[in-house]
């Protein structure tokens, strides 16, 4: 208790050595709270985005285990791609009875031509066309196909036609309308379980075509012209992407431009696929053997939900045990794409710690420089208080107590103060960082003679005027088949119970930091010494 009483007494009588000590450790403090803060944020944001993330997943071919399965068993690694053919909708809706899939949805696509009232809307000059008339009969040929523009042997993916039309089994897996990219201007969306031949159609579709609402439009088979498919339109809808983008589409397939894709139902494409297959004309390649036909080629991609990032981790895991083959992998953007939003609030963190780890070492050479001329100044208060009895050790004690009082008033203080301006300084700092990362990828595709991902003709995007590069979005960056990365540019709060503590822990370390000088001079002092030499 004495011990107690004399620390508070000595503060009071010392006020300007202590008030500069509790400043000192005050910026600390606040120093401290706020880089802390900023670290707890990034960890914070960190788990609980991914704990709530809801990711979907496809099952796709596993080009890396095959390539390593040739370099040890040898193979021709090309003839192993081809005979590795897409999982038949059977097969993904198996995996999709898995205790970990929230939701299953899948979409079917397929290339077709249009008739001579259907035009694909293009931006090809003059040039282009010619380029293109100069390519195989049919358009191009996507891979699997024969490059003369025949038919191509089964499991192949055939001619490319015009316009991409593709069937969603459900609502859900309209993700283009899920996320608001994509939205009806008129008419309505089609029953997502009907099998009539409905559509719906872009709104520069229409345009180019003078197509409305209710009109039918007639798509062609661009392996056999005489079969053909028409289609009742039920609604328009603009993308928004198209816009935002503004990708130069000259030199690239009609098919490849949003504004020729067509939406429908799967089961409507796929009664569509079926009558193709029933009609074909099939024939044997006299060169290479392969049988070749006239069927549409279509390609199906299921996508699995999760609810969050443990149940894609266990259906992994799952999918093995159910027989997924190891030419097969299970694969997601979501999570890489979360972790690269947090980048510049990852990169703030680290800076944040360094900064903790400077401070405490240069506050706490300060202190202790402060304590050896405290111990000096007050030698014979040491030497009276051992003379009259008391042990060094209670004396040692007295002094660290009075450095702890300090220091905890002063950090206490800091840390509201800290507290107060942890949130609006972590976002002006995040603010920067977003910005430096988006002028890096920029620069990046700048080097690269890109703007946006688009390739820059006299320093502009595709040739065209200086306003019509590609504008990111606010908080995110964009380029021609990427996606945007809304990175993580503002937090709501910072400080929590978890700085508070470590706060009383860097309270702690000055103090002993601090305090050992003292005690170490305050044990090495002869009581009767400092009082001889005082007289």
């Amino acid at each position: 208790m004495l011990m107690i009483k004399n620390a508070l007494i000595s503060i009071s009588r010392s006020k300007a050595r202590n008030i500069l000590i509790g400043i000192i450790v005050l910026v600390i403090a606040v120093s401290s709270c706020i880089a802390l803060s900023i670290r707890e944020a990034a960890e914070s944001a960190r788990k609980s985005g991914i704990e709530n993330l809801e990711v979907t997943a496809q099952i796709s071919v596993n080009r890396q285990a095959m390539m390593e399965n040739m370099e040890q068993n040898g193979g021709d690694l090309k003839e192993m791609f081809q005979q590795t053919q897409e999982l038949p909708l059977s097969e993904l809706q198996n995996y999709a009875t898995s205790n970990y899939v929230k939701d299953f949805y899948y979409t079917i696509s397929s290339s077709l031509n249009g008739n001579d009232s259907l035009e694909a809307v293009t931006t090809q000059s003059e040039t282009d066309t010619e380029t293109t008339q100069q390519q195989p009969e049919g358009g191009m040929v996507m891979p699997g196909g024969n490059m003369n523009g025949e038919m191509i042997p089964p499991g192949g993916m055939g001619s490319q036609g015009d316009f991409t039309v593709i069937g969603y089994s459900s609502y859900s897996a309209m993700t283009s309308f899920v996320d608001g990219s994509c939205k009806i201007s008129d008419g309505e969306i089609f029953d997502e379980t009907t099998s009539d031949t409905v559509c719906i159609i872009s709104d520069e579709l229409a345009a180019y075509n003078e197509v409305s609402v209710g009109d039918t439009i007639t798509l062609v088979n661009p392996n056999n012209e005489e079969e053909t498919y028409s289609f009742t339109v039920t609604g328009i809808y603009t993308n928004s992407e198209s816009a935002v983008n503004g990708i130069d589409m000259r030199g690239f397939q009609a098919a490849s431009d949003p504004a020729n894709q067509i939406y429908t139902t799967a089961s409507s494409l796929q009664a569509i696929l079926d009558q193709s297959n029933a009609n074909a004309e099939t024939s044997t390649d006299s060169t290479t053997g392969m049988e070749l036909t006239t069927a549409l080629r279509s390609q199906t991609s299921g996508t699995y939900a999760f609810s969050n990032v443990e149940s894609y981790e266990n259906f992994q895991q799952d999918v093995t045990a159910m027989g997924l083959s190891d030419d097969y992998t299970v694969v997601s953007t979501d999570v890489e794409q979360y972790e690269q939003s947090l980048v510049p609030l990852q990169n703030l963190s680290k800076f944040a710690s360094y900064f903790v780890i400077v401070v405490l070492i240069i506050g706490g050479i300060i202190l202790v420089v402060f304590s050896i001329f405290q111990i000096r100044e007050r030698k014979y208060e040491i030497g009276v208080l051992t003379a009259i009895g008391m042990k060094k050790w209670k004396v040692a004690i007295q002094f660290i107590m009075e450095m702890f009082t300090v220091t905890l008033a002063a950090i206490l203080i800091g840390t509201g103060i800290g507290a107060v301006l942890s949130v609006p300084t972590t976002n002006a700092l995040l603010e920067t960082q977003v910005t430096a990362q988006q002028e890096q990828q920029t620069q990046q595709q700048e080097n690269f003679g890109m703007m946006g991902g688009i390739p820059m003709e006299g320093g502009q995007p595709g040739g065209q005027q200086p306003d019509s590069g590609v504008q990111p979005e606010e908080g995110g960056f964009t380029g021609f088949g990427q996606k945007v990365t809304n990175y993580v540019d503002e937090i709501s709060s910072a400080t929590n119970m978890t700085v508070v503590l470590e706060l009383m822990g860097i309270c702690i370390l000055l103090t002993i930091v601090s305090s050992c000088v003292a005690v170490g001079f305050v044990m090495r002092y002869e009581p009767l010494k400092i009082l001889t030499n005082r007289v």
